[in-house]
């Protein structure tokens, strides 16, 4: 039997509490793992490594503004989704996207200000105590509790960069990343100067193209 006060004399209640969330479906029955509750904590750990310096002082990696463009799209992507988990009682796939949110943060060279308070929010509800510590070293006063949701742009959520598939006769020659707003036209030509697509195509007559943008290129060639 599973006494909740040892896990959290052991870990903290931070930990139980994200824990019995990450195990998965709330209507699911889940079996208990001492190695989930740790890999927890491993998570909440590197949360903490972030966004604090070994002296206890905000990480100096949270910088007024930092962070590629691509990691924008994480930060907003995470937005969007976390928020439409929690409406949905999803807590598990929500942990999962803010995992993925603190693994592509640590590859950063610097962190925004802004997207540190956004994680900060997020992780409010499901790690109190944590994200209380996190929001004061941020420079807040106050209970996070009491601060509006953060919102996100759509924009952001939307992939610069798409990966298709280009057949020839229904067979599968090539992928290829493209611009996610190329029109069919450009994605005609851009599949015909694939290297696997001319030598696929060499000495027959192309037919017909089929594009979807964002999906696929089929060349009918005879």
């Amino acid at each position: 039997m599973i006494n909740p006060d040892e896990i959290v004399e052991a870990y903290g209640a931070d930990t139980l509490r994200v824990y019995e969330m990450f195990m998965g479906p709330l209507e699911a029955t889940k079996p208990w793992n001492e190695k989930g509750v740790e890999g927890v904590h491993r998570f909440l750990s590197r949360v903490w490594r972030l966004f604090v310096n070994e002296d206890g002082s905000l990480s100096t990696k949270i910088t007024a503004d930092g962070g590629t463009d691509e990691f924008k799209r994480t930060w907003h992507k995470t937005l969007k989704k976390v928020g439409e988990d929690f409406e949905g009682l999803r807590f598990n796939t929500a942990i999962s996207q803010l995992m993925i949110f603190i693994n592509d943060a640590y590859k950063q060279e610097t962190l925004s200000k802004e997207a540190a308070e956004h994680f900060v929010q997020m992780l409010s509800p499901l790690a109190p105590h944590l994200a209380e510590e996190l929001w004061q070293l941020l420079g807040h006063e106050g209970s996070i509790s009491y601060v509006p949701w953060p919102s996100y742009d759509e924009a952001w959520t939307v992939d610069a960069e798409v990966e298709i598939v280009v057949q020839v006769n229904g067979k599968i020659v090539q992928r290829a990343l493209v611009a996610a707003d190329m029109g069919k036209q450009e994605m005609e030509e851009h599949a015909l100067a694939l290297p696997n697509v001319k030598a696929a195509t060499q000495g027959k007559t192309v037919r017909k193209i089929i594009a979807v943008p964002g999906k696929l290129v089929n060349i009918v060639v005879g």
